[in-house]
């Protein structure tokens, strides 16, 4: 699911007058040999959901720690709201993190646990019970405000946690792995709840996730990291759509990769060669590619149309193949095609209408066309 929330001012990450909340510039952290931070650059700007989407191991939750003040960087500049972080302790940040155990006090209810930061804070009784009723209604706690850990549901509980990194008004809420313990159902519904709740509040989410489609859902934008690299960083459409490099296009979603090389190097369009395919791929826009450099057609399943017949043209842009495999996923089927070169290829067809006994579809062993619009397909060079 890709976040096409529509925007109604520009873009901070598009507007050079706009100050970057939090700027992180060359960050290098090492535990021993270990790189496991290398090198990072990024600006986040205020208001965002910002998302660090990568596999375990490349350096999402380590750079997180570092903004809590948790980890000291080995090298380079963290500053927030203008202010350098480097020697300020976690708890005079102005920022709080949501741990992906949540982290709950056991013998302490709903209303307890929520108010503990504020009472450790000292702030006055009434101050307290006026916040915590407050962002109970938020996040549609209230009812449950007696309650304890354990007589709660997973999903009650991550609101319960949520609440409380909140409740203290942090600049900035750091969120770690924050949906993994749900379901995929509950998990889905509670993505539009926190993009909700930070949109009412306005204030800055950074989210570390390995599940592609939470970052997709929640993020103003995402920064992909692969051995301790931001390797890219763009709106969720971008990342999708306009990968910068094989890693990323094979990261985020699905998607058929295939070598060649330039065949025609025009500055509106490109022809791809590759042994993989037995006709050229005709794109209709410019690539930034020496001659003769190796590069890759990234096209996604469900750009790729599959039919019996052949296309109108069999110019470029088009392959024949048997279909070898087919899973019905409810509102999608995907096809595994085997082409005449051995190649497989991808393919996923929406399942408009209720399949029947008398519905003709395409099955197991037939010929096939594959066909997509010139549009459709992204050339990489790395």
């Amino acid at each position: 699911m890709v976040n096409v929330r529509p925007e109604t001012k520009l873009e901070p990450w598009k507007d050079p007058a706009a100050e970057p909340y939090i700027r992180i510039e060359r960050v290098t952290k090492k535990f021993g040999d270990f790189v496991a931070v290398d090198e990072v650059s990024l600006n986040i700007y205020r208001g965002e959901i910002f998302c660090l989407l990568g596999a375990s191991g490349c350096g999402k939750t380590t750079l997180l720690r570092m903004l809590a003040g948790f980890e000291e960087p080995t090298a380079g500049r963290i500053s927030i709201d203008g202010a350098d972080m480097a020697g300020i302790p976690p708890y005079q940040r102005p920022v709080n993190m949501m741990f992906q155990s949540y982290a709950l006090f056991p013998h302490m209810s709903v209303e307890q646990n929520v108010a503990f930061g504020l009472k450790q804070d000292r702030l006055p009784k009434a101050e307290i019970r006026e916040r915590v009723a407050a962002i109970l209604e938020l996040v549609r706690m209230t009812g449950f405000s007696g309650r304890k850990p354990h007589q709660l549901s997973g999903g009650q509980r991550q609101r319960v946690a949520l609440a409380r990194s909140l409740v203290k008004q942090p600049k900035l809420l750091l969120l770690d792995e924050p949906l993994g313990a749900l379901d995929k159902k509950l998990r889905e519904h509670t993505q539009f709840e926190l993009v909700n709740i930070q949109e009412k509040l306005g204030v800055t989410f950074v989210v570390v996730t390995h599940d592609q489609e939470e970052a997709m859902t929640l993020a103003s934008r995402i920064g992909v990291m692969d051995h301790g690299k931001i390797v890219q960083v763009g709106t969720p459409s971008d990342i999708y759509e306009y990968p910068t490099s094989r890693f990323v296009a094979d990261f985020v979603g699905s998607v058929n990769l295939f070598q060649g090389a330039l065949v025609e190097d025009e500055p509106d369009y490109v022809r791809v060669a590759s042994a993989e395919l037995e006709r050229p791929v005709y794109v209709n826009h410019g690539v930034s590619s020496p001659p003769d450099a190796t590069v890759w057609v990234a096209l996604r399943p469900e750009k790729i149309v599959i039919a019996r017949e052949p296309p109108a043209s069999l110019e470029d842009n088009c392959a024949e193949g048997v279909v070898q495999e087919i899973a019905y996923l409810g509102d999608v089927s995907v096809y595994l095609v085997k082409l005449k070169s051995g190649r497989t290829v991808r393919v996923t067809r929406p399942n408009m209408r209720r399949q029947s006994a008398a519905f003709d579809r395409i099955t197991w062993d037939e010929q096939v066309w594959l066909s997509w619009d010139p549009s459709s397909p992204v050339v990489v060079t790395q």
